[in-house]
């Protein structure tokens, strides 16, 4: 099924989604990659607080390449998640909604989305360069000094991105094997 959301979105709107469901996001998410989320953990660990409110944000596990001239981002595909697998259920407990990335999770994180009603989109690797053509605006809001990796404030319009994992554990990854199995 197409669904298009507006962020912020809630667990309700969470609840409504189901694993394979094609999602149009439009409107504000943060990006985050490897350094990001070893800064944030550490932070967190001596004490510190976010450099924003994590609370119902969605994170889009991205690095981009540096914008051309007269464009907004350079290409904006997805990152692996499973790099990001040790820091995402603290987010999750945190209170954030999403995140966006390629690949499969851990049992951690799939426990964390379930225990907060998130939920866990999948972009299209290799579509960088198309999916950056989603992205009205991109300012840095925090860790500048990590360059590709720092956290950025993005608007977006139409992002296309499929439910792998929903709030109720179903997993896109595994489900789909089944499907397509042929039998014997």
């Amino acid at each position: 099924m197409d669904i298009k959301l507006n962020t912020p979105i809630t667990v309700e709107d969470t609840a409504k989604l189901t694993a394979g469901d094609y999602v149009y996001l439009s409107g504000t998410i943060y990006t985050a990659r490897d350094a990001a989320h070893k800064r944030m953990s550490d932070t967190l660990d001596a004490g510190g607080s976010l450099p924003l409110d994590i609370e119902g944000k969605i994170l889009y596990y991205l690095g981009p390449t540096p914008a051309r001239p007269g464009k907004v981002i350079g290409s904006a595909g997805p990152t692996t998640a499973s790099r990001m697998d040790k820091y995402a259920p603290r987010l999750l407990d945190m209170g954030q909604i999403g995140m966006i990335a390629k690949g499969k999770r851990t049992q951690p994180v799939i426990d964390a989305v379930v225990r907060n009603g998130a939920v866990y989109f999948a972009s299209v690797g290799g579509a960088g360069a198309l999916l950056s053509k989603c992205i009205t605006s991109a300012e840095i809001v925090a860790y500048e000094d990590l360059g590709t990796e720092a956290i950025r404030k993005l608007e977006i319009k139409d992002l296309p991105v499929i439910v792998v994992i929903d709030s109720k554990g179903n997993n896109l990854y595994e489900t789909a094997i089944e499907d397509w199995k042929i039998e014997d």
